[in-house]
């Protein structure tokens, strides 16, 4: 949770996604160093799952070509802990589906995923009210728990969201899943506003944003900006460690 903290307490965080096991296994560990070495604030890693809600094409190839690849949550975690080793220090978010980790077991999961270097999970498929165990076991282990809003949450639903928000809350720009998009909603500004009056944690957007230029403009009024699709595209081309790192490079300069 500390590392979370000063990690947004420092600049503009910028946290890019991928996926564990994509194109394969060691390449995505190379990829995740790249990221930390051209400026990302933190890594979320994506643990694959078949029926991921959320995702959108992109991202859902990734996890099938994961899955395909033999990942499973216990190496997601063995892979966690060989980042740790590589020597990247920059918090790490495990996202998942609450079906893995369920089979897993929640307590073992949360006390593994500590134990393997991670700082937070984040689970998009858990609504708060359905979260008491996992977060519970988060809590005891010393990890984040990073809940997600979206624009149609109502302010009821963003004051009971961000009374119990850990590490940061994750808005979702729109209704719908991951992918990039040419623009914003309307609103989005005003709804990151109203969050942030609530929140005693940052405050961080995803979902569409691609290009550091919309990095940039979400980065004016967020406390953090999430990119997931452009970074998976970049990881699954011909060069992908190098146009990760030039990708990053280029968000983080824009940010």
């Amino acid at each position: 949770m500390h590392r979370i903290a000063s990690a947004f307490a420092r600049r503009t965080a910028l946290m890019p996604y991928l996926t564990f096991g994509y194109p394969d296994a060691e390449t995505s560990l190379a990829c995740v160093q790249a990221a930390a070495e051209a400026g990302a604030d933190l890594i979320e890693l994506g643990m694959p799952f078949s029926d991921p809600l959320a995702d959108g094409p992109v991202i859902q190839h990734s996890t099938q070509i994961a899955l395909e690849n033999g990942i499973t949550v216990a190496k997601c975690l063995q892979m966690t802990t060989e980042l740790r080793r590589r020597g990247v220090v920059l918090p790490l978010l495990l996202m998942g589906y609450f079906n893995p980790i369920f089979s897993y077991g929640v307590s073992r999961f949360t006390r593994d995923a500590a134990t393997a270097g991670a700082d937070g999970v984040i689970v998009p498929d858990l609504p708060m009210e359905e979260a008491a165990e996992l977060e519970t076991a988060c809590r005891e282990c010393g990890l984040s728990l990073v809940y997600m809003l979206a624009p149609t949450s109502t302010p009821e639903r963003i004051e009971s969201v961000a009374a119990r928000a850990s590490g940061f809350l994750y808005l979702v720009s729109v209704a719908g899943v991951t992918g990039e998009r040419q623009g914003w909603p309307e609103g989005l500004k005003e709804f990151v506003g109203r969050v942030k009056q609530k929140a005693a944690t940052p405050v961080a957007v995803g979902f569409g944003i691609g290009t550091p230029a919309q990095a940039a403009e979400v980065g004016r009024f967020a406390d953090g900006v999430i990119v997931g699709s452009a970074v998976i595209k970049a990881a699954g081309g011909a060069q992908p460690v190098e146009a990760v790192r030039q990708l990053v490079s280029d968000l983080r300069r824009a940010l």
